[in-house]
């Protein structure tokens, strides 16, 4: 049968099928219901697929190289060599969902951060640099390098692997699953992967196939280019939106389209990371130029970037121009019409134009039973009048609390953005976004704007390369001025690690039970997830979370209403501060592919706190009988 018009995602799992055929885990019959599939855009079929390898994060992770340990063990008490119990496909395990928002606000945050986050998963890190020693086939990144799925995007995804096979190089896609839902990032480098359970991901590491249905595809066409001002985040919560509507769980998503030849990488990533909100196993996209340019840039060699033509082009791969496959379904979005948005209260997919948030969050207090009254020189200000302090006026309510806090008075109100994190990997592998926060703390900074007492700030990039690029451009110094200071590479406050709030704080919000607002650059904000006490959370692009810190509260249209008052008195909106394409392009221009070789040069080293971690050169782990977080499992 023709293949052509098959989507690439199944292209990918028709080549996998072809080279693990054996009659027994791969049949005939299975490579032919994947040919046939064009004919209904379906199959209820079932295959065994072998994805390339496998990524883990240190929680999800950790159960698995126990289980390895576990089988050493027993292959040591029949009296064999433990050193033949290794992975049969290649693992990396980064570790980034330990860290967490402790110290901020400061110079010496994240130092402080990962010296309690080193004695806070002491036990942890000391199995898991055995670990990296032990086991051949597995590499461990250590903490404070980078979120898993950056480190995958910028570093460990090839887009096609290689392995010599009977004295010879063969070349295929590089496919992978990992043990986090957002493994799916790595779709955006024309990479197929996603998350799966710990019981698959040891499969597939133990060289089993995984177990799926030929998928149904949808394919998500893009066209046009997004407008001035509007971000790669506005985007993705566009996107997400869209395909919830539309109804994609368990369902692959492969976009196409001329839309695509304008769309940065990064971007493409951005997308794909949040494949799990709008419910899709994957959000793929295809190789094409802009692959191998992101390929360049982050010190990919010349010699796999020409293997990724060459194999992209000659297997159907690659992206054409008017590419118009065979899908199970279509939808289609034109770039231009994308505006500036948020995500929230509780859900991913709950997108809110940045000019209806203040509606939104009256509605929340109202679903609540917690209706705001306005004030009469509350009205005033959201009509442009001239005094910043009728704005906050605005957002006051019977359960408004008095705060002292560090010396300074002030009153918390419903609405108060109390947590302002720039975090996760959807947004902090994205160089235009990362430097449009950047610019406008600039900005703020130049017209005397400074961020309000009662917001916790956080900066924590997926990947070292982010300090890089932020301080190449001269505009480290302006978050830190606005209390953006790097605390940690990792997930923080996405995953919950938002640490503690100021006791007055926390205080305040019990005492009044106030609803309060967390604004984040990050993919999840379900009720609880970022902070027990915080019932409103917020995602949003990097900018919108510093322009979210400065004006202190979500009761605000930002379209229209000040973030606060320069050093003459007079007014400051969203527009006087946020930065032109332009300039955020001539700050992209900083990002260089130096950076990255030397960020990655030594990216299993750790630091010297690692290193000093002292474990046996043991091929079998000594387990502790007084540990309360690792012990031997009694499978054998």
């Amino acid at each position: 049968g023709n293949i052509d018009r098959l989507p690439k995602t199944l292209k990918i799992l028709l080549e996998n099928q072809l080279r693990f055929a054996d009659d027994e885990s791969v049949s005939r019959e299975d490579m032919q219901a994947l040919v046939d599939w064009q004919q209904q855009g379906h199959s209820d079929r079932e295959i065994g697929y072998r994805p390339a390898r496998v990524l883990m994060q240190d929680f999800t992770g950790v159960p698995g190289v126990v289980d390895l340990a576990s089988m050493r063990a027993a292959v040591e008490s029949l009296g064999e060599d433990p050193a033949r119990i290794n992975p049969l496909s290649p693992v990396d395990l980064v570790i980034d969902h330990s860290v967490m928002v402790d110290k901020f606000g400061n110079p010496t945050a994240f130092k402080d951060n990962v010296a309690i986050e080193m004695e806070r998963n002491h036990e942890r890190y000391e199995f898991l640099r055995w670990g990296q020693q032990a086991f051949d086939n597995f590499r461990v990144v250590p903490p404070g390098t980078g979120i898993c799925h950056q480190v995958n995007l910028e570093y460990l995804g090839k887009t096609v692997w290689t392995k010599e096979q009977d004295g010879r190089t063969l070349a295929y896609p590089d496919t992978l699953v990992g043990t986090d839902s957002h493994t799916t990032m790595i779709n955006g480098l024309g990479v197929l992967g996603w998350g799966v359970g710990g019981i698959e991901a040891e499969a597939a590491m133990l060289g089993q196939p995984v177990s799926m249905l030929i998928p149904e595809v949808v394919g998500f066409k893009l066209t046009g280019k997004l407008r001035e001002g509007i971000t790669a985040t506005d985007l993705v919560l566009t996107v997400t939106e869209m395909l919830r509507k539309k109804g994609v769980v368990g369902k692959f998503v492969e976009f196409y389209g001329d839309g695509l030849k304008d769309l940065p990488l990064a971007d493409r990533a951005t997308i794909a990371n949040m494949a799990p909100e709008y419910g899709a196993t994957c959000g793929f996209f295809p190789v094409d130029d802009e692959t191998l340019t992101y390929m360049r840039l982050t010190g990919r060699d010349d010699a796999q970037l020409a293997l990724v033509e060459a194999y992209s082009k000659a297997q159907g791969l690659w992206r054409e121009p008017g590419d118009e496959p065979v899908f199970s379904d279509t939808l289609a979005l034109d770039m231009t019409e994308v505006e500036a948005s948020l995500a929230g209260p509780k859900r991913p997919q709950d997108r809110v134009a940045l000019k209806d948030m203040k509606t939104a969050f009256a509605k929340v207090m109202e679903d609540d039973g917690k209706p705001l009254s306005t004030t009469e020189k509350g009205k005033l200000m959201s009509e442009g009048g001239q005094t910043a302090v009728g704005v906050e006026e605005s957002y006051e309510h019977h359960d408004s609390q008095d705060v002292d806090l560090d010396g300074e008075a002030f009153r918390l109100n419903p609405g108060a953005v109390v947590i302002a994190a720039i975090t996760s990997c959807t947004n902090t592998s994205n160089p235009s976004v990362m430097m449009a926060a950047g610019l406008l703390a600039r900005k703020a900074r130049e017209k005397g704007l400074h961020t309000k007492p009662w917001v916790k700030t956080s900066l924590a990039p997926g990947s070292k390369v982010v300090t890089d690029y932020l301080v190449a451009g001269g505009v480290q110094d302006d978050l830190n001025a606005l209390g953006f200071n790097l605390v940690g590479y990792g997930c923080t406050t996405c995953i919950g690690n938002s640490g503690p709030l100021a006791g007055p704080i926390e205080e305040a919000i019990e005492e009044g039970d106030l609803t309060v607002a967390s604004v984040l650059s990050g993919n999840r904000n379900f009720e609880g997830r970022v902070h027990p006490l915080v019932k409103t959370n917020w995602l949003a692009s990097p900018p919108l979370v510093v322009a979210y810190a400065l004006a202190g509260n979500v009761q605000l249209d930002l379209t229209r209403d000040p973030l606060g008052t320069d050093r003459h008195g007079k007014p400051v909106t969203l527009k006087d501060i946020w930065p032109s394409q332009a300039e955020i392009a001539e700050a992209v221009e900083q990002v260089n592919t130096e950076m990255f070789r030397k960020e990655y040069a030594e990216v299993f080293d750790g630091d010297e706190t690692w290193k000093a971690i002292e474990v046996p050169q043991s091929k079998v782990y000594q387990w502790s009988k007084d540990s309360t977080y690792i012990q031997h499992p009694p499978f054998f």
